[in-house]
């Protein structure tokens, strides 16, 4: 059985379906958009449930010639360090297009572009070719480019163009570098476990430059400091499931592209460089955390705050050990799931109010209970508040740094972020939810059914992992220890 493909390309199925239903019938195209998805989430979560965590060996494997001439194949797998950002894409995809119910303007396309999106996610995960991973990479480019473009916010065209300027620079950079696998390999290949096998081939100098190559690529999608700048942009003005998936799914893609490719290919590099690459996390924790107290846009302060977020990911890969891996997979899980729902939140008062200023509200929490009560719970999550789901793998990433002794005082620098985190996730509870009502807001409704259909599942989740993070570190923690041993074992 592929149940690979059939993961990946069952939403890509459904978006050429759609196309032929006709445009008066928006419920249809609504809800078979939905089942194309929650078929996706089914399949992936029987997936899960049939995963053995006891090995660190690829399982689920499709492997053929595609283009024989170039040893380019169609090669996917699952370990666990795929499994989970697997689970978390086709769970956020559903609950996205839940949330896009209310969409009206070319309802057709946009649900075409959003299921192609998610085919392509999909495909970056299970690619264990770099050819295919590539193609897949790049497939993720046109669907967000305009579903930014089209369904956007006054200055879509900008941010959409950025975003794809960007993105595109980066992997010229990236193609250069697998191009120097290939040429490195003998015998030239694009296969992952046969560019692994020849890991001591390759001479350090070439794999520092292989390595930079690939950093620019991963880089900008994490997005990592000085590379983020279109980050902020394209969350602003993306409508608010796309920027769900934009903070939910596709930054991890940098990120597991980092830990899957430079880490496993080029480990005598990623000694040499493991300290530079802490530099520019805590760089990102403490720089993203200031940028987000001084925002007045919920949206943007969010978006902010996924900078800070991705940098304790960062930090704890760059450590190199069993802890601090751990603790990056379950932070991209985590950070998908409670941004995810922050995002989803910010959409539901601006979708009522018309603006996310802070200043311009005031005392919504005796209007709005429910809304207030999800709000605060899932910002008490992103500031990493014990028995929540980001303090778990925040603390893991912390300790996995602070037992490498050159990570000490960065580690100690990053915990300002920490603070600061806090500060502005309560600066955004007291002035929008306590204090006075303000009159203007009178009119205003709390959560409908299609916002807490969207909503719930990961508040659910939330707290679940932030009791049980097993559920989650049981099925990954193998493949992780793995990867770090074979980088411990280059002299």
């Amino acid at each position: 059985m592929h149940v690979l493909s059939l993961i990946t390309f069952l939403p890509l199925l459904g978006s050429l379906l759609i196309m032929f239903i006709p445009k008066e019938q928006k419920l249809l195209v609504r809800v078979f958009a939905a089942v194309a998805a929650a078929a996706a989430l089914a399949v992936s979560l029987w997936l899960w449930s049939s995963f053995n965590g006891t090995t660190a060996d690829l399982q689920f494997v499709e492997k053929w010639d595609w283009i024989s001439a170039f040893h380019i194949k169609y090669f996917m797998a699952v370990d666990g360090l795929s499994l989970p950002l697997i689970v978390l894409t086709t769970l956020l995809s559903l609950l996205a297009i839940i949330a896009s119910f209310h969409i009206e303007d070319r309802i057709k396309e946009y649900f075409f572009f959003f299921l192609m999106l998610e085919t392509a996610m999909l495909g970056v995960f299970v690619s264990l070719d770099l050819f295919l991973f590539y193609v897949f990479w790049e497939l993720t480019l046109v669907p967000m480019y305009f579903l930014i473009g089209i369904w956007g916010g006054p200055k879509k065209e900008y941010a959409a163009i950025k975003f794809f300027l960007f993105t595109l620079l980066g992997s010229v950079f990236m193609l250069i570098a697998f191009l120097a696998l290939y040429f490195n390999s003998n015998p030239h290949t694009f296969d992952f476990t046969e560019l692994l096998a020849q890991n001591g081939v390759m001479a350090r100098n070439i794999q520092l430059w292989v390595f930079a190559g690939l950093w620019c690529g991963f880089a900008v999608k994490i997005p990592a400091f000085p590379l983020h700048t279109w980050l902020p942009l394209a969350h602003v003005e993306a409508p608010t499931a796309v920027s769900v998936i934009l903070a939910g799914v596709l930054l991890k893609m940098g990120t597991y592209g980092l830990m899957r490719f430079s880490f496993g290919l080029l480990p005598a590099a990623t000694q040499r460089l493991a300290f530079w690459i802490a530099v520019i996390a805590a760089i990102n924790i403490v720089y993203g955390s200031l940028c987000s107290l001084a925002q007045t846009d919920i949206k943007r302060m969010i978006a902010y705050s996924s900078v800070n977020h991705m940098g304790y990911a960062l930090l704890g890969m760059a450590s190199l050990s069993v802890a601090g891996f751990n603790g990056a997979v379950l932070q991209m899980v985590n950070h998908g799931i409670i941004t995810g729902t922050l995002f989803l939140l910010v959409g539901v008062i601006y979708d009522r109010a018309h603006t996310r200023d802070i200043n311009a509200f005031g005392g919504l929490g005796t209007k709005l209970p429910v809304y207030t009560g999800f709000m605060t719970f899932a910002c008490f999550a992103s500031l990493g508040l014990p028995l929540l789901s980001g303090f778990v793998s925040e603390f893991l990433c912390f300790l996995g740094a602070f037992q490498v002794p050159a990570f000490r005082t960065l580690t100690a620098v990053s915990f300002i972020g920490v603070l600061i985190t806090a500060a502005f996730f309560l600066i955004l509870i007291k002035k929008v939810f306590l204090g006075p009502f303000n009159t203007r807001w009178e009119g205003l409704k709390d959560m409908d059914s299609r916002e807490l259909m969207a909503t719930i599942p990961l508040v659910i989740l939330t707290l679940v992992l932030g009791i049980f993070p097993g559920i989650v570190l049981h099925p990954i923690n193998v493949t992780l220890t793995h990867i770090v041993d074979l980088l411990n074992k280059v002299p």
